[in-house]
């Protein structure tokens, strides 16, 4: 027996999109599974999967760039937190969650990992009020470092 689509007979794919996401995902899986797929709506399916993959090269820089932050506040604010090491700790664990998950995403990595250390530069210039500086122009981290659970700077 076929499980029925959510979708109305008078609702075209394209307008479903637009007016019910969620329902217009139920469809779509739907379709999908029933194999009906002259009937999907490929130009809004191919526009979310292609945004789910920039969604994901989005967090891992952004969980990059957090590291890398509080790494530097770290090594070169003489006081330290607590909560840094909890927020490295988070991110690290964020960064290899998607790393496992989609072990593509590694050379993408390593190839922002310079533009990430550029703007955590920044961003740590900012928070500590240290003079930008202070911090070096080429990370004194590796991105091995960056995501070993285990480094921390020392000062």
């Amino acid at each position: 027996m076929t499980a029925q689509l959510p979708q109305s007979q008078t609702t075209s794919s394209s307008d479903l999109y637009e007016q019910d996401f969620y329902l217009w995902i139920q469809t779509t899986v739907e379709l999908l599974k029933q194999g009906r797929l002259t009937e999907l709506d490929l130009e809004n399916l191919i526009d979310e999967i292609e945004t789910m993959g920039r969604s994901e090269k989005k967090a891992l820089r952004s969980n990059l760039e957090v590291v890398l932050m509080h790494l530097l506040k770290y090594k070169y604010q003489a006081q330290r937190s607590g909560s840094w090491r909890a927020t490295i700790r988070e991110h690290r664990k964020r960064l290899r969650q998607a790393l496992e998950e989609s072990p593509s995403l590694k050379p993408y990595f390593d190839k922002v990992f310079g533009l990430c250390y550029d703007d955590a530069r920044l961003l740590a210039a900012d928070e500590t009020e240290l003079h930008l500086a202070t911090f070096p122009e080429q990370s004194p981290f590796t991105p091995e470092q960056a995501l070993d659970p285990d480094f921390l700077p020392e000062l």
